[in-house]
């Protein structure tokens, strides 16, 4: 007879295979269809925690890279594990709409139509552009599982948004942190607009290395005794030399003369000797301070140039002498600003020179045509040529230099009027910016912790924050200013009167409407005497201002101010943390956030930047199509994104394996719990110690993922379902699973340990693998599922489980038992285990229940010693030893257990059952 069909065998239509490419899609089809972000919401409304996270805005334009999937699947794992965790849960997700990029390619699409335009068109255009992108960018972050508040997500364009970014510059402006001034800034000439601080990107860049002498005027000749002395500058930039007004030397320093009559700081004369600069031979010492006021000569153009003195002038390279052409250089600016000298600039938006060349004899007459119009980097060769025997040498070098990090060209400094935002004016209950920024800091936790030191870095040591930008897209800096005394008016009835018309014609407004227009009704100003700041705001300002527009204004249903969260890749310390930071303690003093965490970049196997001119790199719809989301999703979670994540096509086959020994241990608990109707908690040894385990990892999981160690958590898990879960009691369960009768107490004890386990795993696992537990809960019998209909009914309740067994002795001695099992089916003494019997001496295993500990070794029986039997090994654990021998029993057809009384005969666990048919 063939006692298969006598099995009860597993039973699910929950497929092996999750085919996840083809079954994803129409998935998520049906949650945006359900709208199960509301059924979310809904669902934990009296719930008595809550947690939002803010969206960091990605940027308008283009399609997603693979480090927007990490950073979206991240933000969604973690939105996901509080609502399962049973918090109510807000994520309404944004995007930055204004800015240079979008900008640019605007400008490509139109080309020379762009001349012919007005703003408000050109305007019209970008926005278009960013409203194209969004929805290609919504369906690319939708396509990765992300639940959010699609219906309503926030965009940096919206009319209401742009008049609460506006609303936050007037804020403040009112507490005293806004100042116009001219000033060096990064500027870049290929974008033709002053940058931010996290605007700029260092790349090396191949520059000269100049050394230059200036002749000392009598006066100085007299100060120091020597005639004919020169003092020798140093410079990289020998465009900017046109510009020079003055030479820095450290008031704190030695300086001294050479024999060949250089002048250069005492400490460095040693390395410059190397250089091959002097024969280092000192005629002369004397004080910075002999010669300050007083001044040398421009040998480009015979123009003085006065010494001062300045802390910045450091011993670390060049001469200690510092050619100083403040509208070059923030050091030179403020330096020249203690002696009064003047801010030239001769440098126009584009980078070329500028008429102030001639207006200012900044080159010879005869020689200054060729240089107006002429783009600075071009001047190097000309203006070292011009300065003839004044170089005492001259080489290139490679170093480290900033870059635009939109248009990727090198930036320069240039001075020109533009708007701050103060980090050292004490406006804040008489602490300065910077100050309540910092202990502000102190308030936030950080994942990764070191995260609190880059930040705290970076806010003590920026400069103050031009906000200004001189393009068309953009939010404006609406003031009015006096034409006559060009003072910016600040008047509150003014300042709210335009953001309620931005609230409802947008921040084109300022440029389509006239300023009677823009007035409100009555205002004292009058129109004819105010003309407009038509600067526009750094896009930063935009997006470090979100807090404010999604969180304070009541426009969104996204969670309280402070957010509880911020997640972003660890550039975001220099970029939207900083920003953020910067104007949520300049109108609240204090920070947007409770906690921080970061991530690290995308990088290949070989954990090299991915380019496509390396064909490295990792597409987040090529992942969807060969593996499918929720593979990408998993990659996430076993990922330690504190460094870099590395992906490639191997790394995501290995995690290929890991879902799929996921999935069937998933299998294997729906599938042989299918018949139980009702719940047995009369449990043996097994199920005890199989719940006790599970409880333990679960907890420690759990406590894993609320903090956001996703790697750590999956590793426990992955460990535990593999071991403990499905490597023991599964494979021992089998048996009584398929063998016993379907009333069987021992069996529906099993299985009642497996439901409890199983309903806790699946809403445990949910936050990342969403659309596999949404497909199990489909194929899960009502036992599991009770109520739910679909993965986001699902809570994590935690096993309440503490069993007393001791397993050491246990697990040690079937680990030894299997090392010799192994040895035996090689030498072809045994096939199975179910041959076998084991008699110990263990007083511990001896007490408890032989059926269970014979189906924890997988034997047919185990007992005391005994005489006689054929022995086939020993093996001893402690003070406990072991014999196995073969059983003296004949194998049951049924079950396969050597527990029957004669060959082909039943045992009596088989016997009962059939009869009972």
């Amino acid at each position: 007879m063939d006692y298969k069909d006598t099995l009860l065998l597993p039973v699910t239509d929950f497929a092996m295979r999750g085919n996840l490419p083809q079954n994803e899609p129409a998935r998520y089809a049906k949650w945006d269809e359900n709208r199960v972000y509301e059924k979310m919401k809904k669902s934990r409304q009296n719930a008595t925690t809550s947690f939002n996270i803010h969206d960091g805005p990605p940027y308008a334009n283009g399609h997603l890279h693979i480090g927007h999937a990490l950073n979206k699947i991240l933000k969604d794992i973690i939105v996901k594990t509080h609502y399962f965790f049973g918090e109510s849960v807000r994520y309404t997700p944004g995007w930055d709409c204004h800015g240079l990029p979008i900008e640019q390619q605007v400008e490509i699409k139109l080309g020379d139509k762009k001349h012919n335009m007005d703003k408000v068109a050109i305007r019209s255009e970008c926005r278009e552009w960013a409203a194209k992108f969004i929805d290609i960018q919504k369906a690319e972050f939708k396509s990765l599982g992300v639940i959010g508040d699609w219906q309503d997500p926030y965009m940096t364009m919206k009319f209401k948004f742009e008049a609460n970014i506006y609303r936050t510059l007037c804020e403040v402006a009112k507490k005293g942190l806004l100042i116009e001034r001219s000033k060096p800034v990064f500027w870049s000439w290929a974008a033709r607009s002053a940058l931010a601080e996290a605007e700029v990107e260092y790349a090396d860049k191949e520059d000269y290395s100049l050394y230059v002498a200036f002749k000392l005027d009598d006066d100085a000749s007299k100060a120091i005794g020597i005639d004919g002395a020169r003092a020798v500058i140093w410079t990289t930039t020998p465009w900017t030399l046109v510009a020079n007004q003055a030479i820095s030397l450290n008031p704190n320093e030695i300086y001294c003369v050479t024999s060949d009559k250089f002048i250069f700081a005492k400490p460095l004369v040693e390395v410059l000797v190397g250089l091959g600069l002097t024969n280092g031979e000192i005629i002369k010492e004397f004080n910075s301070q002999i010669l300050e006021n007083l001044n040398a000569i421009n040998p480009l153009n015979g123009r003085k140039s006065k010494f001062i003195l300045g802390e910045h002038v450091l011993m670390d390279g060049g001469t200690g002498l510092v050619h100083t052409a403040p509208g070059h250089g923030e050091d030179d600016y403020f330096a020249s600003l203690r002696y009064g000298i003047e801010v030239i600039m001769p440098v126009d938006e584009a980078g070329l020179y500028d008429m102030t060349l001639k207006s200012k004899g900044l080159l010879s007459s005869d020689i200054v045509d060729e240089f107006i119009g002429m783009h600075i980097f071009k001047a190097n060769d000309r203006i070292i040529e011009l300065l003839g025997d004044a170089v005492i040498k001259v080489s290139k070098f490679t170093h480290s230099y900033p870059f635009c990090w939109r248009t990727h060209k090198p930036v320069i400094y240039r001075a020109t009027k533009q708007w701050f935002i103060a980090m050292d004016e004490p406006k804040l209950d008489g602490k300065t910016l910077r100050q309540t920024a910092l202990e502000a800091l102190n308030s936030v936790k950080f994942y990764p912790e070191a995260g609190v030191k880059r930040i705290t870095s970076m806010i003590e040591n920026r400069p103050d924050w031009c906000i200004s930008r001189q393009r068309d897209w953009g939010v404006p800096i609406a003031f009015f200013r006096d034409k006559a005394t060009k003072e910016v008016i600040f008047d509150s009835e003014i300042l709210d009167h335009i953001a309620k018309i931005f609230d409802e014609k947008g921040a084109d407004a300022w440029w389509s409407m006239s300023i009677e227009e823009l007035l409100p009704s009555g205002s004292k100003f009058k129109a004819d005497e105010l003309e407009k700041v038509m600067d526009i705001l750094d896009v930063w300002f935009d997006s470090g201002s979100t807090w404010n527009a999604v969180l304070n204004s009541g426009d969104y249903d996204a969670g309280g101010y402070q957010a509880d969260i911020y997640l972003e890749g660890s550039d975001q310390h220099r970029g939207w943390f900083q920003s953020s930071l910067l104007l949520s303690c300049a109108i609240n003093q204090k920070a947007p956030y409770k906690s921080i965490l970061t991530h690290g970049f995308t990088v290949d196997k070989n954990g090299e930047k991915m380019s496509k001119s390396k064909g490295n790199v990792i597409a987040p719809d090529a992942v969807a199509k060969e593996f499918g989301v929720e593979i990408l999703r998993l990659w996430v979670s076993l990922s330690d994104y504190s460094s870099d994540l590395k992906i490639g096509n191997d790394i995501l086959k290995q995690v290929a394996e890991q879902y799929r020994k996921i999935r069937n241990t998933i299998r294997f608990l729906l599938a042989n719990v299918s018949d139980l109707k009702e719940l047995n908690y009369e449990f043996g040894i097994l199920d005890r110690w199989i719940l006790a385990k599970a409880s333990s990892c679960f907890d420690e999981v759990s406590s894993c993922f609320k903090n956001y160690e996703y790697s750590k958590g999956f590793n426990i898990l992955l460990n535990f379902l593999s071991g403990d879960l499905s490597g023991i009691y599964l494979d021992i369960c089998k048996d009584r699973l398929y063998c016993d009768s379907i009333d069987s107490a021992k069996r529906a004890s099993s299985q009642t340990a497996m439901v409890i386990i199983t309903k806790a795993l699946l809403p445990l696992i949910a936050p990342t693998l969403t659309y596999t537990i949404d497909e199990a809960l489909e194929y899960a019998p009502k036992i599991i599922k009770g109520e739910a209909n679909d993965v986001f009914d699902l809570v994590y309740e935690k096993i309440e489980f503490d069993s007393q067994i001791d397993d050491g002795l246990l697990k040690e001695s079937k680990e030894k038992f299997n090392e010799i099992i192994d040895n035996l089916k090689k030498d072809k003494l045994i096939k199975s285990t179910l041959e076998l019997e084991i008699q110990t001496n263990s007083d511990y295993i001896l007490s408890l229940n032989s059926d269970e500990i014979a189906d924890w070794y997988m034997v047919s029986k185990i007992g005391a010693f005994r005489v006689g039997g054929d022995i086939l090994a020993e093996f001893v654990v402690g003070d406990s030893r072991f014999v196995i021998s073969k059983s003296d029993k004949f194998k049951c057809p049924r079950c396969w257990k050597f527990a029957a009384i004669s060959d082909d005969c039943l045992c009596d666990r088989c016997f009962g059952v059939m009869s009972a048919k």
